[in-house]
């Protein structure tokens, strides 16, 4: 296993980081496979595991926790609060208040004295930045967390991050998770360039596209779907014209698709989110899988970079976009003008 610099934190991870999202009652119900799987990947190499509270309401950091008895010391653990986990208003998002509160509950369900990887799982636009990296900064200098990160930030929120810790002096972010894959390119325009420009780690998550680049026959995918996107015919087309390039490639589908999640040189790992252990030994079959420039300029030509086919239903959506009043000027003004 070749490991990779999480930007410049000087930590060491695999290329593959296991995603801990379906284990527990959303995904696997059977605690003990989910165990055996984590072993299996730890077992093949990987060090970075990355769960979240709200995955299956705490059920998913329980079972990484007792899966790693015994080898924590040697596993980069990632997690990730913001998501609701509870009615009350004030048990999600990035305030302080929160952030503080997760932090212990999540190192409880996990069984650990530290994070070493904390991440804020979206953008919080009801909290000052500076208040949650305020509260990051303390919780790195008690030594519960070892470093911190976003997901799903877009580029404006991580410059003013990156500036707001400058001024201010505290710990910025190190790390940032966004969605990629060969359908969902739309970060390369700025959200890597600007991971790179300030040395942060990328850890990509659904590089197969929920499932879409998994080779399934379109027709498949459209009967079993059961997010929208799924359903895109624009997606759907463009898988049909990569299976015949990973068929070529003597590759099947999932691997290219995970190859060219972590051939870009701004990523650092791309997350394998398995719900059985037949999907976890067809991901590790993968692993050593390298494409070259020739398969890479095919992909290029099917979807352009910078580009998106489509969007993710999972996909962070800013205030200006998810509330017209923030887009249209009252009617009277609008009558005036």
């Amino acid at each position: 296993m070749h490991y990779r610099t999480l930007g410049r934190t000087g930590i060491k991870v695999s290329p593959y980081a296991l995603g801990a999202m379906m284990f527990g009652a959303v995904g696997n119900n059977d605690r003990d496979e989910s165990l055996r799987m984590i072993d299996k990947a730890l077992d093949a190499g990987i060090n970075f595991v990355d769960t979240a509270d709200f995955y299956s309401h705490g059920e998913s950091e329980e079972i990484v926790g007792a899966a790693l008895k015994g080898r924590r010391e040697h596993v980069v653990l990632a997690t990730k609060s913001h998501l609701p986990m509870g009615d009350d208003p004030n048990q999600r998002g990035n305030s302080r208040r929160w952030i503080i509160t997760a932090v212990e509950n999540s190192l409880r369900r996990l069984q650990t004295d530290y994070i070493d990887v904390f991440q804020m799982h979206r953008p919080d636009p009801d909290t000052d930045i500076e208040e949650t990296l305020s509260a990051l900064t303390d919780l790195i200098r008690s030594g519960k967390v070892r470093a911190v990160g976003s997901s799903a930030t877009p580029a404006s929120e991580i410059v003013e991050a990156q500036w707001v810790a400058e001024r201010r002096g505290l710990e910025r972010f190190r790390t940032e998770q966004p969605p990629y894959s060969i359908l969902n390119r739309g970060i390369e325009r700025e959200v890597l360039p600007m991971v790179q420009k300030y040395g942060m780690g990328a850890l990509v998550w659904s590089p197969l596209a929920q499932g879409q680049l998994t080779g399934r026959a379109p027709a498949d995918l459209r009967r079993t779907a059961i997010f929208k996107h799924m359903t895109d015919e624009r997606r759907l087309e463009v898988v049909e014209q990569l299976i015949p390039v990973a068929d070529a490639a003597g590759l099947k589908l999932t691997h290219l698709a995970m190859a060219f999640a972590i051939a870009h040189p701004g990523v650092t790992s791309a997350i394998i989110g398995p719900r059985t252990m037949e999907h976890l030994d067809d991901a590790l079959a993968g692993m050593d899988v390298t494409l070259d420039d020739a398969i890479l300029d095919q992909i290029d030509k099917i979807v352009p970079p910078g580009t998106d086919v489509g969007r993710l239903d999972m996909d962070y959506d800013t205030p200006a976009i998810l509330d017209a009043s923030l887009r249209r000027r009252p009617i009277a003004d609008r009558a005036a003008a």
